[in-house]
């Protein structure tokens, strides 16, 4: 059994007389792909802004390795190691793609000082070398480099999610959580994206992922959560996901997942 990054222990969110989430509970562990799925209105990105500090819950708690992060902000949180993206584009669309990337560098700016920078001393210099190559090395990495010096808010909606995938690597984060990464992206883009998930995976850096896009999520996911109208209904790898009768039915409704039942059972 791999070592937990991250448990959700117990969390409830509650809007007035609302329960948008009902005693959530689940592991991600080190250096794995689990994708958080389910219907529209089932909790997902509520979930997602109760773990990266947006939302307090009503009840339970989350812990980041030994940490837990109740009362942190989410600066304090991603300053810990987790990191993610927003379903709409969070780029800013006036500076190049270079300077996006650039922005989540500063965290890491080093040991030079206000002093360096004021004066614009050795140090200052040599460390605003060396974060422009990182930038550039990341935007390798995630397709852009080519399009460095354009200006973000030029660039294709699909490309602008890899700006924002490209900023938060960008803060050097031990967990990564991805909120519909592919969202308006065509099918040639999402190819390109599970590799590039896979690889950021291979690098060491677990991955929490939220998507509606399930061939993408079978493909990519290691192991699957599902939620449904605020409750967890099923936990598993894809393939047992893909056959779960509850979970047929919160995506298709009764009569489909019974007919889908009735079809397995004559085939068994």
């Amino acid at each position: 059994m791999s070592e937990v990054a991250l448990s959700v222990e117990h969390v409830g969110v509650r809007f007035g007389g609302l329960v948008a989430i009902a005693d959530l509970h689940f592991d991600v562990r080190k250096g794995e792909i689990l994708s958080l799925i389910g219907p529209n209105g089932a909790g997902k990105t509520t979930a997602f802004n109760v773990v990266t500090g947006f939302l307090k819950p009503t009840q339970g708690a989350v812990r980041f390795g030994d940490r837990t992060l109740s009362g942190l902000g989410p600066h304090e949180i991603n300053r810990l190691g987790l990191a993610r993206t927003f379903q709409r584009t969070s780029v800013f669309a006036d500076d190049t793609v270079l300077d996006n990337v650039l922005i989540g560098l500063h965290r890491h700016a080093g040991g030079a000082g206000l002093l360096d920078a004021i004066l614009n001393l050795k140090r200052e210099r040599d460390g605003e070398t060396a974060r422009r190559e990182k930038a550039r090395e990341i935007l390798d990495w995630v397709g852009l480099g080519a399009r460095a010096d354009e200006r973000a808010g030029a660039l294709s909606y699909g490309e602008q999610r890899l700006v924002g995938v490209a900023l938060a690597l960008a803060t050097d984060p031990q967990m990564l959580l991805l909120d519909e990464p592919v969202s308006g992206m065509n099918a040639s883009e999402t190819h390109g994206f599970v590799k590039l998930i896979r690889s950021i995976r291979d690098r060491g850096v677990t991955i929490l992922l939220v998507e509606h896009d399930m061939p993408m999520v079978m493909a990519v996911s290691d192991r699957i959560v599902v939620l449904n109208h605020g409750k967890l209904i099923a936990n598993g790898a894809p393939a047992d996901i893909r056959a779960n009768p509850a979970v047929i039915e919160a995506y298709l409704g009764k009569s489909a997942a019974a007919r889908d039942v009735r079809r397995e059972a004559a085939h068994a």
